[in-house]
């Protein structure tokens, strides 16, 4: 499944070129750049290149702050504190989709640069969003079957295939059962852990280059000043939603670092792509509105299915929070700030 998702998000990345290639191709269809004093190229080039730096650090830190977490007792996944922090990453994750990708897609689709019919005549932002939506559930409801069936004598942690063998060597049958694959309850509970990390990797790289391509065709700095340290906060907090997902799937080193990786760079990437296009490019020309509108909206459906079904449900119906209602308010609390602090975040992003 790791090799499946590294294709999936190449693939992403060949189409945005080409789309945004395309729109840039049609940007004489509707002119509405300002022309005030905040529109300048020269001033802008600096603050993206500080941006692409910035937030290249910034991901890096919040994606691998959980993935560190093993040397530190108190955050280790079986205690409370990583499940009340994990919860705060949820609410940020949870309000991403509700608050700054699905408006931006409303906006963007009921663009006046775009025809009445059929643009304004039908809710495509929330059609898109609904399918992709139902299209995750399938994605996680087939790929968990299939997984399963692929392992049906159990689940290993990828990092301790080396250590069982080793074991079952020198210790004989029954030690070497004692500590085999993982069945049952525990086994699909990692196998999940496994689905939904990836397919979070995949709607948050989609969502995570579209944010930063509109920010490097820009030249308005009055924009691009607060957009900086609002999406430092937003990719922080983000990857560390994604890295307790990633911890929680026992991945070896090899798939850690890729998918850490492809997280860190997906938003520089979609910068220095609006950069090198900003000369052609024109976000308020038809094509780029409804390529990256429905973009965002599929997006957004993606991200809200994971944030309530795969991480709030998942955790607040599992068996560790069903067990503290003590545990639960704290971790209720933690959604709430999290998806606070990213809603207020939409003021500037």
């Amino acid at each position: 499944m790791g090799n499946s998702l590294i294709k999936l998000i190449s693939i992403f990345f060949i189409l945005i070129t080409i789309f945004t290639s395309q729109a840039a191709s049609q940007s004489d269809e509707c002119e509405s750049e300002s022309n005030s004093s905040c529109n300048n190229k020269s001033a802008a080039l600096p603050l993206k290149l500080i941006a692409i730096a910035s937030i290249l650090v910034t991901s890096m830190i919040g994606v691998c702050l959980p993935l560190f977490s093993r040397s530190i007792p108190a955050l280790s996944p079986d205690r409370n504190l990583f499940i009340i922090v994990k919860a705060f990453a949820s609410g940020i994750i949870l309000a991403t989709g509700f608050m700054h990708v699905l408006p931006d897609s409303f906006d963007m689709l009921w663009s006046p640069c775009l025809t009445e019919n059929p643009w304004h005549n039908f809710p495509f932002t929330g059609f898109v969003a609904m399918l992709s939506a139902i299209f995750t559930l399938m994605v996680d409801s087939i790929a968990t079957s299939l997984y399963t069936n692929k392992n049906k004598a159990g689940i290993i942690p990828e990092g301790q295939v080396a250590d069982e063998a080793a074991v079952t060597t020198t210790q004989g049958h029954f030690h070497g059962h004692h500590h085999g694959p993982k069945i049952g309850t525990e086994g699909s509970q990692l196998l999940r852990y496994r689905v939904v990390a990836m397919v979070l990797e995949l709607g948050i790289v989609v969502h995570s280059v579209v944010i930063g391509l509109s920010m490097g065709a820009s030249n308005n700095i009055c924009t691009i000043k607060p957009l900086v340290a609002a999406l430092c906060f937003h990719q922080m907090f983000e990857g560390m939603g994604l890295g307790g997902c990633i911890l929680q799937a026992e991945y070896k080193f090899l798939k850690k670092a890729l998918m850490v990786f492809f997280f860190s760079v997906t938003t520089p990437f979609g910068i220095a792509l609006g950069i090198a296009l900003s000369k052609t490019y024109k976000e308020n020309s038809p094509t780029a509105l409804i390529t990256v509108g429905l973009l965002n909206a599929s997006s957004a459906g993606l991200l809200i299915y994971m944030a309530l079904v795969d991480l709030l449900s998942a955790d607040f119906l599992g068996p560790k929070l069903q067990g503290s209602i003590k545990l639960q308010i704290k971790s209720y609390v933690a959604v709430l700030l999290g998806a606070g602090g990213m809603s207020l975040m939409a003021k500037w992003a």
